[in-house]
């Protein structure tokens, strides 16, 4: 049989024939060794992940209640997950009086004007719609210490973090392309060596088409593929924010609605076993104290489904 050969498309923002093959061959058992001790990877089924994360975010809120301090998050959005936290923070009566909470990213147009909290499909506006304002309003914290990048803040926003004493922990999530945050690899607005790219901070980034796709797949856009609908850019945090974070956490647990399909089986294992590379954003990690986990699903071997059509 004759052999065909190619390269990947120069679409795609990691080109490495080498490196791609030999993370494809990952398997599921071997997945989470790595040489840097301080980058644990776990290996779990995606409803503990969840469970984790929930009671990881509470834990940090009420632990910084006991010794009378703040406690600042950098989170991502939409999650429904945090939901949860609120639940759990009503159950147990938890002043979050001292909590602070920064959106990763939001939406922007094609001229860098960031989307207002009224935007339904905006970051900020779910981040209050599922968590604000689900906590009960006498635990609540000021409306204002739950904060989004927006045109008069962006230039400052690792400042506001820092001006808080950091933040004590970033929730993370690699997209299709291994972004972090909309720190993306093929944006011209983070193009640099290494060492500059890992002290830019935040910014207007203009996103790639395959996190235009992604991102339309999500129930707030109708989770119909509709690409026209994504804003073509976004603000967002930096990778010298999330390297200052004094804790990291990275979830790797997304499939296509609950199925074995899963963009993201390949890229987790590019981010934690590849090069460390503003090619692969989420890959700053494995240099970093980060707590890495992956669902057993996407831990899974990638092998070929020949009946599986679309």
């Amino acid at each position: 049989m004759a052999e065909f050969e190619y390269n990947p498309s120069h679409c795609v923002p990691f080109r490495d024939k080498a490196v791609l093959e030999r993370v494809r061959r990952i398997k599921k058992e071997d997945i989470d060794k790595h040489p840097n001790p301080d980058f644990v990877i776990h290996v779990r089924k995606a409803a503990d992940i969840e469970m984790i994360f929930i009671t990881d975010m509470f834990y940090r809120i009420k632990s910084a209640a006991d010794q009378g301090r703040n406690v600042v998050f950098i989170l991502p959005n939409p999650v429904s997950s945090y939901r949860h936290v609120a639940h759990l923070i009503n159950t147990f009566r938890l002043s979050c009086k001292h909590l602070y909470a920064f959106a990763m990213d939001e939406y922007a147009d094609e001229n860098g004007h960031i989307a207002p909290e009224s935007w339904p499909q905006g970051f900020l506006h779910a981040m209050k719609k599922n968590f604000f304002s689900r906590i009960d309003p006498d635990l609540r914290p000021p409306e204002e210490q739950f904060i989004a990048p927006d045109n008069k803040n962006l230039a400052h926003y690792g400042d506001m973090i820092e001006e808080l004493g950091g933040a004590d922990m970033c929730y993370s999530g690699p997209g299709w392309t291994g972004h972090l945050a909309f720190i993306e690899p093929d944006a011209p607005e983070f193009q640099a060596p290494l060492q500059e790219w890992m002290q830019m901070g935040s910014r207007i980034v203009t996103l790639s088409p395959f996190t235009l796709a992604q991102n339309s797949l999500h129930g707030s856009f109708g989770k119909s593929g509709d690409i026209a609908l994504i804003p073509p850019k976004a603000a967002t945090i930096g990778p010298k924010e999330v390297i200052a974070a004094k804790n990291r956490m990275d979830i790797n647990s997304i499939t296509v609605h609950g199925t074995g399909t899963a963009w993201q089986r390949l890229m987790t294992r590019l981010v934690a076993h590849g090069p460390v590379t503003p090619l692969l954003p989420t890959s700053i990690h494995q240099r970093l104290r980060t707590d890495f986990y992956i669902s057993e699903e996407i831990a899974e071997n990638i092998e070929p489904d020949w009946d599986k059509e679309y």
